[in-house]
């Protein structure tokens, strides 16, 4: 559970965070299963599940041919399953260790990618190059204060007519008690300002814990999102909610295919994720 709400400036909230993200490298090399990588058919279940989405929004369906770039990439393993899917991959983190991890995976199984080591909401002027496709999924902008310097980078990464994918845990989702024995309001669904404090030495994936427990997290209400999109000028095309989340929120929820779910009885009762679709104007370069 959260220790509370505190104001701290970014710099202080990024340091504890990155020291966090650096600690979960090996934890996640470990826990994500990479030997399932060595299969050249096999796509990571987030990227199959988003690829799904995408397609009535890409050309021919499919990634194949574009160019993307993935912020807030991690070790890389959704990365190189887009790499896999056909198109060409940036990563961007600002995880040292997660991008070498990436970076080793992508030479173990023979996949290009170009790693960029970059705080996200300074990700225009450090990545090179305008993309067809700018994608995040999934856990990534609860870790950002300003979800409109965070809109402005992903419109600055889109070429024109280029596509913007996010699928992330709802925000109404985050203000429940994840330990309650029902669904129980905890914690703030609209953003106050404040960053949400959490001292926890677990992480999503596997049994392993960290040194560094302290982490800062920001609410963001669906609207706050929305909006931050539409005010860097990008349309929206598409919003789902969906009743299933690719790692276990909460003790009481139970593996599905792909992923996790609240009990059979709760499931339509609350959102576990938001997606959304949006387009920056323009029109697509001709091949």
């Amino acid at each position: 559970m959260s220790d509370g709400h505190t104001d701290i400036d970014w710099d202080s909230a990024r340091a504890s965070n990155l020291a966090n993200w650096e600690d979960r490298v090996p934890l996640h090399e470990e826990a994500y299963g990479l030997g399932a990588l060595d299969d050249p058919g096999h796509l990571t279940s987030v990227v199959r599940t988003d690829l799904a989405a995408l397609a009535p929004f890409l050309p021919d369906g499919t990634v194949s041919g574009l160019d993307v770039c993935h912020l807030q990439c991690h070790i890389g393993t959704d990365t190189l399953s887009l790499a896999r899917a056909g198109a060409r991959v940036t990563g961007v983190d600002f995880s040292p260790a997660a991008l070498a991890s990436a970076a080793a995976l992508a030479a173990r199984l023979g996949l290009d990618a170009t790693w960029v080591e970059t705080d996200v909401l300074e990700a225009r002027a450090a990545v090179a190059g305008s993309f067809d496709l700018v994608y995040t999924s999934i856990g990534t902008i609860t870790w950002l204060p300003d979800l409109d310097r965070w809109a402005a980078q992903v419109a600055g990464l889109l070429g024109p007519g280029g596509t913007f994918y996010i699928r992330d845990g709802h925000p109404i989702l985050y203000a429940l008690d994840e330990n309650a024995e029902g669904l129980q309001l905890r914690y703030p669904y609209f953003g106050t300002g404040q960053a949400q404090v959490w001292d926890d030495p677990t992480t999503y994936a596997g049994d392993g814990t960290v040194a560094h427990s302290r982490t800062y997290e920001w609410a963001h209400p669906l609207s706050e999102i929305m909006n931050s999109l539409i005010g860097a000028g990008l349309q929206i095309l598409r919003l789902d909610e969906g009743r299933t989340l690719p790692w276990k929120f909460s003790p009481r929820m139970v593996e599905v295919p792909d992923g996790f779910a609240w009990p059979e009885a709760e499931r339509d009762r609350v959102p576990c994720t938001y997606t959304v679709i949006a387009r920056k104007p323009g029109e697509l370069p001709t091949p």
